[in-house]
């Protein structure tokens, strides 16, 4: 037997309890002359077996204050002063979630403690509308030790407008949970490959990816979509309506964008217009793009906001006539700099000239006369094996006051696959100079550095 509820007036609901799956109740609202002539609302609902009526003294006042579904219930359905009982039919196992529910509305406190019963409680409350139980079991969802099941549920929980608000804070932490665990995709890549839509649109919406590149992004979404949809209109749709707002486009590199375009996996207006946003915004000036992804940022659109890519993008501008020529542009921020002390490197994406792939890498060295620290750049091949390439090469940095480009050093190397050529100490200045708050070479916290190639014949 279900225990009453001791009231401040002697009102009733009663509980039918039923064996069948639950189904929506539906209130009949009448209007007019009919609305006049009516004593109470019907609750109906498909019919079904019956197992028990139960009978709970309650206090309309309380309920109807902490709920606008008992709200409209106790005035709509008690309108008449002979009429004090109302009827609700629920699922049996619904019974005990309604029960702390009810408790919870004249005490402000829950009973259970556990994941599923808090849940439970939840999707009671967000069916009898009672916004403040809501809150309270998100919060106690929120403090218990997450799972990658249990954030996946939160994630899945139903849409309405009173539920996403009451449990936003515990959707926002299930997202940083799964973006903070899978952040490393490779790692747990049969796992990352199993997850839901939600799960890796929470994973994609990171900042704090250990991801190579964008392009590497990029393949993983395709690859993924590919596994869950095999249908293509169906991935299609995926794709462009969900994923796409997720890859970020603007720091793929050209080749990768070109292969966009061709894809099949999206509709082609889609990809175009992806690909032509992102190459209007790696033509626009750097000072115009912060700007962009300042306002971006605060709409909570994150494409054009830049990850901590293991290989930092580069901006290429390529020529063919009269050589094949390539001038590649690498911007690094002071932390990255400094995080390079006392040992450390950083890659740049690779970059295309004559078919062959290159890089750039950033180190912190030990000048070899002096014996001192020093930043030091280099430029290198990808290819591994016998070709052979001659290059002319030249290095140049931003700097103050004019903060143009200034040339560095000039060279000429014939590499074969996998070497590199550079200068060990590029500014020929010690590390600490470099690093200096009135260094010249950093502008608004950030090193411009500049390579230009040209193929020799």
């Amino acid at each position: 037997m279900l225990n009453d509820i001791q009231p401040d007036m002697d009102d009733g609901v009663g509980f039918e309890n039923q064996v069948e799956e639950p189904v929506a109740m539906v209130e009949e609202i009448q209007s007019g002359d009919e609305d006049a002539n009516s004593n109470e609302s019907s609750w109906s609902m498909d019919c079904s077996t019956v197992l028990r009526v139960k009978t709970l003294h309650i206090s309309s006042p309380i309920l109807a204050a902490k709920s606008p579904f008992f709200y409209k219930l106790f005035s709509n359905g008690m309108r008449e002063s002979e009429q004090r009982h109302v009827t609700l039919r629920i699922n049996a196992s619904e019974e005990a979630a309604l029960m702390e529910l009810l408790n919870f509305m004249y005490s402000n406190n829950l009973s259970v403690t556990t994941a599923p019963e808090l849940l439970d409680v939840l999707m009671a409350a967000d069916k009898f509308e009672v916004a403040s139980c809501m809150r309270y079991c998100s919060r106690l969802l929120r403090n218990l030790p997450m799972t990658p099941e249990s954030a996946l549920l939160y994630l899945d929980l139903p849409s309405s407008v009173l539920m996403a608000e009451a449990v936003q804070p515990l959707t926002d932490a299930a997202k940083q949970y799964l973006a903070a665990r899978y952040k490393d995709i490779t790692k747990y890549q049969e796992e990352v490959m199993a997850l839901p839509l939600a799960g890796i649109e929470a994973i994609l919406s990171s900042d704090d990816l250990q991801i190579a590149s964008e392009d590497a992004v990029y393949d993983f979404v395709l690859k993924w979509a590919r596994a869950q949809y095999p249908k293509l209109e169906e991935r299609r749709e995926v794709l462009g309506s969900r994923l796409a707002r997720f890859i970020r486009f603007p720091y793929m590199t050209c080749r990768k964008l070109k292969k966009v375009l061709t894809s099949n996996d999206f509709d082609h207006e889609v990809s175009s217009k992806l690909v032509l946003e992102a190459l209007f915004f790696k033509a626009e000036a750097p000072h115009r793009q912060r700007s962009l992804a300042a306002e971006e940022s605060a709409s909570l659109n994150r494409r054009f906001i830049e990850r901590a890519y293991k290989y930092r993008p580069v901006k290429v501008v390529e020529f063919e006539l009269p050589r094949q020529q390539c001038v590649v542009y690498l911007d690094l921020k002071r932390e990255e700099c400094e995080n390079l002390f006392p040992s450390g490197r950083v890659y740049s994406q690779a970059f295309h000239l004559g078919g062959q792939g290159f890089f750039l890498s950033a180190h912190c060295n030990m000048d070899q006369q002096s014996s001192f620290h020093c930043f030091g750049l280099f430029l290198g091949m990808q290819e591994k094996g016998s070709v052979s390439f001659a290059v002319d090469y030249e290095f140049a940095a931003r700097s103050k006051p004019t903060e143009e480009f200034v040339s560095k050093y000039k060279g000429n190397y014939t590499f074969t696959g996998g070497k590199a050529v550079g200068y060990r100490n590029l500014f020929a200045i010690p590390w600490t100079s470099f690093m200096a708050d009135d260094s010249l070479y950093f502008i608004n916290g950030i090193l411009h550095l500049r390579a230009e190639l040209t193929i020799r014949h």
